[in-house]
């Protein structure tokens, strides 16, 4: 008897933090907010595969307020992970396209340069009187010396 008291005392706090309700997921809301207007400002909209993700993130958000103020927040948890998941996605889309226009614009440009550089006339090559090559000396004073030197630096 004393065991089963004890052990009903212990277990109970655990027993009402199991029936508990879940938590508003106000972070959630926020971060899936914050990244769909991202995804907005980065102009999401204006590309057709990133605007479908970013329709969606905005759908998901408002049905999770709406569970939200029925009191359905493991719902609404559900629905703000998809919606910031979704918004990420069209930042990912937005961003890819804008890497894509700026890569064509790159390979457009240098195509331009080396068409420029093609037309101009090339330069006369370098004329130069030849030199003659340096004859090799001993160095000075040491007339059996291993090393040799050029003839213009032992003077």
């Amino acid at each position: 008897m004393h065991t089963s008291i004890f052990s009903l005392i212990v277990l109970a706090p655990f027993a009402v933090a199991c029936g508990a309700s879940f938590p508003p997921p106000t972070q959630r809301m926020a971060d899936a907010q914050s990244a769909e207007r991202s995804a907005t400002e980065l102009g999401a909209n204006n590309v057709p595969a990133a605007r479908l993700s970013v329709k969606l993130a905005q759908d998901q958000i408002t049905q999770a307020q709406q569970a939200m103020t029925e009191g359905d927040n493991k719902r609404a948890d559900g629905l703000l992970i998809r919606a910031k998941a979704d918004a990420e996605l069209a930042i990912a889309q937005a961003r890819e396209t804008g890497a894509h226009v700026a890569g064509q614009a790159a390979i457009d440009d240098s195509a331009a340069r080396k068409a420029t550089h093609a037309a101009r006339p090339r330069c006369r090559p370098r004329t130069s009187s030849p030199r003659a090559a340096p004859t090799i000396a001993p160095a000075r004073g040491h007339p059996h010396d291993a090393r040799l030197v050029p003839e213009w630096a032992v003077r």
